[in-house]
Order: C-alpha cells, then sequence, then structure tokens
C-alpha cells in the first residue's frame, strides 16, 4: 500500500499521484505543467503500460493534460471520472492537442534554420480522441468497486463543474485505510457551481495549498466591482481584456455580465459589446447548458427551471475563425474581449495583449491564478514590456488582478476544509498543489492545528500501512528567471508579488475615510522604516 508523488509537488500545476495496492496501479489525476518548467513533460517517471486506473479530479489540463500522452506511451487500463468532467475532457484533451501539435510544428520550421533534430508533439489529436474509448463514468455519491481492495467515491469539490475530490477506502493483508485526495478545492458562494464538500474524517489526506498563504480579496459584490471596472473603461475609450479559462471561469464571467446589463449598471454604454474569443469556450458553455441536474447550485438551478439561459445576453457575440478573432482589433468600438488561455502562456489572447496592453485606454483584467514563470505572473508583478511574437510590447494599459472570482479556497477556507477531518483523525496530511514557497509553509499551519504534515517532494514515496516514507524523492532545479537582465531569485519574485499586492489595496482604499488611510499608511511606513533599518 504505496503512494508516490510524480507531480504538483511543491509546484502548482501537473498533478499526478501513484497509489499502489493488490499488484494495481492507480493514478489520481495525469496533468500538464504549466508555467515554469522544472520537470520534463515528455516523460513519465513510470512506465505507461504499468497503470492499471487513472481517476481525474476534474477537467482543467493541469489535471488531465497528459492522458493522450499517457496512453500514446501504452497505457491500457480504465480511466474513471464525473459524468461532467468526462464531458469537458472531450473537448479540453482535443484543444490541448492542437496546441501540441501547432507548438511542434512552430519548433520545426524555426529548427529546420537551425538545424534543430526534429521535435514530435507531446501528443496528437488521434492521441485525444482515443480517451473515450478508455472513460467511464460516475456521479456525486456513488460508491464503485474499482478493484480488489479499493473502493472510490467522487465528492462535489466546488472548483469546477463536475470537479471531484476523491474518497478511496483501502484494504490489502487485513490492513484498512481511508484515503481523500482534496483535488482542487473550490472557493465558496461561486456562481452556477456549489459549495466543496467537507469531509469528517480519513487515515490520509492529500490535499491542494494553492492559495496556502493568503486569503482572497473580500469582493461583496462580483458584479458591481466588474461592470465599474467596465464603465470606466469604455468611458476612456478602451478594451477589457479578460484572460480566462474557456472552461469554468469564462461561463461565470457571462454568469456576471448577463447580471450587470440586466441591472444596467454600465451607463456610458448599457449595451457595450462582449467577445467570446475562444472555440473551445463556445463548445463547454453549451455543456453548461446541458443535463446539469446534481450539479448546480440553488441559484442557478432556479434559472434553469424558470427557462432562462443562464449565459445569454445582447450583444454577445461567439468568434470561430482565425479572421473574425483579428477583426476584433481592426474595430476601433469599445469592447470586453475574453480569451483563452487563463495564464496566457497560449491561444489568442496573446494576440489580444500584444494589440492593447500598449494602450493606457485599456484593462486587463484577471480573474484566476497565475502560476509562476507565466506571461500572466509576469504582468501581475507589474513588468513595464514583455516580448511577444518577438517584439516588445511596452505595458501601458491597466492591470487589474481580480481576485474575487478566483476558483480555489482562500487559506482560511482550507484550514477550515482540512479542520472538520476528526473521526477519523488523519494520522498524515500530504500538501500539494503549492509553490515551493508555499506549500511547506502551509504544512506548517496544518500541523499547527495539530495533524502530522509535510509537503512531499518530486518522485517521493510513502508507506501508507506502516505510515513511514520510504524514498524522499528531490526538487528539480528550477530555473531562475530574468527581470530587466538579472537573474533574480523565487524569494524576490514573492516580494514582487506582494508588492502589486499592496498597491492592489491601495487603488481599493480610494474614497475611504482618512482616519483609515491615515492608519494604513502608518503602518506600512513602519514596516518600512524596519527594512532600511
Amino acid at each position: 500500500m504505496k503512494l508516490s508523488f510524480f507531480g504538483a509537488d511543491q509546484c502548482v500545476t501537473g498533478s499526478c499521484h501513484c497509489l499502489e495496492i493488490n499488484g494495481k496501479r492507480i493514478l489520481v489525476d495525469c496533468g500538464l505543467q504549466q508555467g515554469r518548467d522544472e520537470v520534463s513533460n515528455s516523460e513519465f517517471p513510470f512506465a505507461a503500460n504499468s497503470i492499471d486506473y487513472v481517476l481525474v479530479t476534474h477537467a482543467h489540463i493541469d489535471h488531465s493534460g497528459r492522458i493522450p500522452m499517457l496512453i500514446r506511451q501504452g497505457f491500457q487500463g480504465r480511466i474513471l471520472t464525473t459524468r461532467l468532467t468526462a464531458n469537458l475532457l472531450e473537448i479540453m484533451l482535443l484543444d490541448s492537442a492542437h496546441i501540441q501539435e501547432q507548438d511542434a510544428e512552430w519548433k520545426n520550421r524555426k529548427g529546420e534554420r537551425s538545424g534543430a533534430p526534429h521535435v514530435e508533439p507531446l501528443y496528437t489529436v488521434e492521441d485525444a480522441q482515443r480517451v473515450t474509448e478508455f472513460l467511464d463514468t460516475c456521479e456525486y455519491g456513488q460508491v464503485i468497486d474499482l478493484c480488489e481492495g479499493v473502493e472510490v467515491e467522487f465528492v462535489d469539490a466546488g472548483h469546477l463543474l463536475g470537479s471531484a475530490s476523491i474518497a478511496m477506502d483501502l484494504k490489502e493483508n487485513g490492513v484498512e485505510k481511508r484515503i481523500v485526495f482534496s483535488g482542487d478545492i473550490g472557493n465558496i458562494k461561486q456562481p452556477i457551481i456549489r459549495d466543496p464538500v467537507h469531509f469528517s474524517g480519513a487515515d490520509y489526506v492529500v490535499m491542494e495549498s494553492t492559495y496556502g498563504d493568503r486569503n482572497h480579496t473580500e469582493v461583496w459584490n462580483y458584479t458591481a466591482d466588474l461592470a465599474k471596472i467596465i464603465d470606466e473603461t469604455i468611458r476612456r475609450g478602451g478594451n477589457i481584456i479578460i484572460p480566462a479559462f474557456a472552461v469554468g471561469r469564462t461561463q461565470e464571467l457571462l454568469y456576471f455580465i448577463r447580471e450587470i446589463k440586466d441591472k444596467g449598471l454600465v451607463t456610458s454604454n448599457p449595451d457595450f459589446p462582449v467577445y467570446i474569443d475562444s472555440p473551445l469556450a463556445r463548445r463547454a458553455t453549451t455543456i453548461f447548458t446541458g443535463d446539469l441536474h446534481g450539479y448546480l447550485d440553488d441559484d442557478a438551478m432556479k434559472l434553469v427551471k424558470d427557462g432562462e439561459h443562464m449565459f445569454s445576453f445582447s450583444n454577445l457575440h461567439m468568434t470561430e475563425t482565425v479572421d473574425e478573432s483579428r477583426g476584433l482589433n481592426e474595430d476601433p468600438t469599445p469592447k470586453v474581449i475574453i480569451s483563452a488561455s487563463g495564464m496566457c502562456d497560449a491561444g489568442r489572447i496573446r494576440h489580444h495583449l500584444k494589440h492593447n496592453l500598449w494602450r493606457p485606454e485599456c484593462t486587463v483584467v484577471f480573474v484566476g491564478y497565475q502560476g509562476e514563470g507565466t506571461l500572466g505572473r509576469h504582468l501581475l508583478d507589474g513588468t513595464d514590456h514583455v516580448k511577444m511574437f518577438g517584439e516588445e510590447i511596452a505595458v501601458r494599459a491597466k492591470i487589474v488582478n481580480f481576485q474575487g472570482l478566483s476558483s480555489h479556497a482562500d487559506r482560511d477556507h482550507l484550514i477550515s476544509w482540512i479542520a472538520d477531518f476528526k473521526a477519523p483523525k488523519p494520522q498524515h496530511v500530504f500538501v500539494v498543489h503549492g509553490d515551493r514557497e508555499i506549500a511547506p509553509y502551509f504544512a506548517k499551519t496544518v500541523e499547527a492545528m495539530g495533524f502530522t504534515a509535510h509537503a512531499p517532494q518530486y518522485t517521493e514515496v510513502y508507506d501508507l500501512a506502516a505510515c513511514k516514507q520510504l524514498a524522499a524523492g528531490y526538487l528539480p532545479e528550477r530555473k531562475a528567471k530574468v527581470i530587466e537582465g538579472v537573474k533574480v531569485s523565487s524569494a524576490y519574485e514573492r516580494l514582487v508579488a506582494v508588492g502589486q499586492m499592496v498597491m492592489e489595496a491601495i487603488r481599493r482604499a480610494k474614497g475611504r475615510d482618512n482616519k483609515s488611510l491615515a492608519s494604513f499608511a502608518d503602518q506600512l511606513k513602519k514596516v518600512l522604516e524596519k527594512w532600511e533599518a
């Protein structure tokens, strides 16, 4: 009864954990690493044909994006996930495969001129199409007898439509253990989907820690704050560019914008145009309007029962072709453009940033987590220029981090989630899905609550029957980030990120009473004086 850690170990993306029991090997997630390349995406630390089952917590690519590669390399087992995740996987993995093929084609065209060796894509569209041959589905709360000594139950994680935490009851050689994999734990009070389900107990917990060191900025009225950003930008004559994951976040934004238009909150142009520039988002939105019984929150279910369309409003346009996408930046009409990818590392969003970042009248609104090393993180860190498509682009647009839209639980809600594990109280908590500075920090927080916990390293192996570590694993060497021609440490990157948070707090404080503002200024001054001393 062994657990091995093969991804998202002291980093946020690339989730992959392997359970070995009764001669079977079970992967929980098989994700693609995004952002900083610490581990090669092109190789598994195991033989693909040695895996018997894959359990998928949800459809985001950092949890599912290497499944076609697993099949390409010889996997012959079964894949189990919820019904809605299976539907989303069909379109998301095809989209990812297109990107893999395009990236390989671009590298090969460039390599021909320099004599570089030929590059193969991680997987092809054909590999992605084969995933459905291996898929089995289940509903929330359904107990599945997976194999000898293993029962599996998927429960609502509240992160994405169909997302799940996975509870597994294990039995081997007379030893019985219960382990819970959190997947990505959702934020509370999100539109459309329900709040995450909490557990009462387990022997082991593998939990995420994406926001383990901070809380989200309180946003009491999503629609009003988003409407204000849109209104101010349209008055300046600019575009609102929103990098958003095509599945989940885009549909949430449409939900909010429908409310904004219904209430007439944008007075500069109540019928402002909105463009969804992502063929994947268009296909995903059709799934969000299908059979969602058992997946929606009460408000969204009421809309559906009343016959209303959650995402339909006037002047909404879905672009499909590349020419339509290009035309958006040739049209001078101020507009909202929502495009993938959410971290700006691929897709059409990069073209929209190229055409709008240099314009001071425009606004770029980030509505989700930006991983280390991504273009989105660089912009949030305050860079004044970026290089895109071989061209230096000045960053003059207003950059807004709309943290209230995060689909991840923040520090307080992560603490609340793990605190409910009481009967039985976990023997050990494995903290994953957090940056190298965050996961160990949150593990100490969990230990302070009376649990035994640590942040595993890549390839670490743990004996669940004996509750002891068998192999320590290692931390892959990080590539140093370069800012203004100088290599900087991850600690410095974190300092820059905190500085960005301070500036956002200052901007949000505008209009508050003078006493509060003076107190805030005095506190910041004391911190700076102490640092300089």
